[in-house]
């Protein structure tokens, strides 16, 4: 049988209804891949679970020489670090490194000490005696302080020397092997009202510490 017209009210089809829009093209890097969502350093959170294991005192504060070492830690703009640790390794009196551990469980002239608030950290502890180079060079007393803070995957390691060691210090060959310009970023203060001695640290900027490789 042939098909006759459409019955009156039927409506022809129309076009069909426009599907959703085709998708545009991905964001792209370089290589034609999809770009990645940046990465952001959060942290390290050193205060968390740290306080216990502070360990200021790398001396009591009544033994003969003993000397208070104080600091600020600040970053690139100048600002206070409230949450950065610093270690502090050192010879001792001999000047030997003891690689024993102690009554404590920690290594003898090894320190421990997180920023306040104010960035600020010290230690009690005195002064070490020389200890030369491998290379038999002698070299003036000094600390190593390593510092740890938000935003540094690694650790980085600098020295402190004796403000009252001038000889010493001028003949030191790791000093020696710094600018002169930047050689006062290693030598602490001393404080006039009480003693001891001051030694801030400035991650970055114009007057950024001298750091060593650890």
């Amino acid at each position: 049988m042939t098909p006759g017209p459409a019955t009156a009210g039927t409506a022809a089809p129309g076009p069909a209804a426009p599907g959703p829009a085709a998708p545009g093209p991905a964001t792209s890097g370089p290589a034609g891949g999809l770009l990645p969502t940046p990465s952001q350093t959060i942290g390290p959170f050193l205060a968390m679970g740290m306080e216990p294991l502070e360990r200021r005192d790398v001396v009591p504060a009544t033994t003969p020489g003993a000397v208070v070492l104080t600091g600020t830690v600040l970053d690139g703009d100048g600002v206070p670090v409230p949450d950065a640790m610093l270690e502090l390794w050192q010879s001792g009196p001999d000047g030997r490194f003891d690689t024993g551990a102690g009554p404590d469980g920690d290594q003898p002239w090894f320190g421990r000490s997180l920023t306040d608030a104010a960035g600020r950290y010290g230690f009690t502890t005195m002064k070490p005696a020389p200890v030369a180079l491998r290379t038999g060079e002698p070299q003036a007393p000094h600390v190593e302080l390593l510092v740890f803070a938000r935003g540094l995957l690694r650790p980085v390691r600098t020295r402190v020397y004796f403000p009252d060691e001038a000889a010493a210090n001028g003949a030191d060959p790791v000093l020696g092997a710094v600018p002169p310009e930047r050689r006062s970023t290693l030598v602490a203060v001393a404080v006039a009202e009480g003693g001891g001695l001051t030694f801030d640290i400035r991650l970055q900027g114009a007057a950024e510490t001298v750091f060593f490789a650890c």
